[in-house]
């Protein structure tokens, strides 16, 4: 085994593991250059803001010759079965790193005509994300993709590239081989050392690694420059509707976003995420545009079917998706895991008319009777989130929020957007 040092999700140095697939020296090389670029990338996140780039595109100069390969990887269709399909186009740098459309799920595989089962999450903003844990407390945290089955980007790197209805790779070898065709094959020779692409797994795992080099270093998966971020700074003021929405966002007895999606600084003065990591059961309904749920035994547990075992496959977890973050979540077309609603004002109005107007979101079940909780087993109905504003009130109440605030909430969403003022 050897060791390189890998940037944290918390902006520190630590050191991973790897197959040893890769020349002394150009571990050294490694090494150095993924130090030196967590100092560039703290210094770059925090200037953001004052840059007028276009970040949807590729910056001029990466900061490691490893994330100029993890670029080349993440835009390369050759990659997958059908050859038309790499990470990017699910998840588009012009879309904020999410899907480019108004599909529940994606379509993939060999021929292009595989559905997926969940909605294409966004990758920007995830460098910080901490470890998958469990407090004293028993709340889940940390962790990648929206189940937490993934403990590095590197390792979520691997299921699309495998799944069948993704990319579609059989085995990891097919992978590597389309590797070793790429015109871009001596560039990683260069870069991870002779004999890099020798060995199969020790060929993925390092080409996992520049995925998640990538991610974390490559200005555009977390530029900072949102409207909201220009206010934090001091250098523009919200109109009087945006001041309303965060007001609300924040207001414990009324949306009470903040609870999750946290909006200030952190202690460090880092601008905020918009989200605390953790796992929620929100009882979106079923979306009967996924194909997999004409089978009406098919439920998506999230969390607790994850593969990750122990205390997080208990039946307290299922039905828990990681909550996300709210950045650039006015430019999604799809939203929730399954992708059942289609603007962001409906998730919005989802949120606070759950429980208040379960008939608006729910269907009717024998005798007319509402079927609230429409895709979790009954036996998990009691994981689904009831303690928290805009929760708990019963039906025929007055929602937390007006029609009015539900607007002015969604207005402050948009100020999330990357990109502001960037022609």
């Amino acid at each position: 085994m050897r060791q390189v040092l890998t940037r944290t999700q918390q902006g520190d140095t630590e050191l991973m593991k790897l197959p040893n697939t890769m020349t002394a020296p150009g571990s050294v090389r490694l090494a150095k250059s993924v130090l030196l670029a967590g100092f560039f990338i703290l210094t770059a996140c925090s200037n953001e803001a004052d840059k007028q780039t276009d970040r949807s595109q590729p910056v001029a100069m990466d900061a490691t010759p490893e994330v100029a390969l993890g670029r080349l990887i993440f835009h390369d269709a050759t990659l997958s079965a059908s050859g038309l399909q790499s990470c990017a186009s699910c998840h588009s740098p012009l879309h904020a790193h999410a899907q480019p459309n108004a599909l529940a799920v994606q379509l993939g595989g060999p021929a292009m005509d595989q559905p997926g089962t969940r909605a294409v999450p966004s990758l920007r903003y995830l460098a910080r994300t901490p470890a998958l844990s469990m407090d004293e407390a028993g709340t889940s945290s940390g962790g990648f993709n929206q189940d937490g089955s993934a403990a590095t980007l590197a390792e979520q790197s691997e299921r699309p590239l495998l799944a069948a209805n993704e990319m579609a790779n059989i085995t990891r070898a097919a992978v590597v081989e389309k590797l070793r065709r790429a015109p871009y094959a001596a560039q990683f020779i260069t870069v991870f050392g002779k004999g890099s692409l020798d060995d199969v797994n020790g060929a993925f795992n390092t080409m996992a690694l520049a995925l998640q080099q990538y991610q974390l270093l490559a200005p555009e998966f977390a530029p900072f420059d949102s409207r909201y971020d220009l206010y934090l700074a001091g250098k523009v003021q919200l109109t009087v509707a945006e001041a309303r929405g965060l007001n609300l966002f924040n207001e414990e007895a009324k949306g009470n976003c903040a609870a999750c999606h946290p909006s200030a600084k952190g202690d460090d003065g880092a601008p905020p995420l918009f989200t605390d990591f953790t796992y929620d059961s929100l009882g979106v309904p079923r979306n009967a545009a996924i194909a997999a749920n004409v089978d009406a035994a098919h439920v998506d547990l999230g969390l607790c079917q994850s593969g990750r075992g122990g205390k997080f496959s208990q039946a307290a977890e299922c039905g828990k998706f990681k909550v996300p973050t709210l950045r650039n979540v006015a430019t999604r077309q799809v939203f929730f895991h399954n992708g059942q609603f289609k603007s962001l004002r409906e998730a919005v109005a989802f949120y606070v008319q759950r429980d208040t107007h379960p008939a608006k979101w729910y269907p009717a079940a024998a005798g007319g009777r509402v079927k609230k909780i429409d895709d979790l087993p009954l036996a998990y109905h009691g994981n689904v989130n009831r303690d928290e504003a805009p929760y708990g009130l019963k039906p025929g109440d007055k929602p937390a929020l007006s029609d009015q605030e539900i607007d002015d909430l969604v207005t402050f969403l948009a100020t999330l957007n990357d990109g502001y003022g960037i022609k």
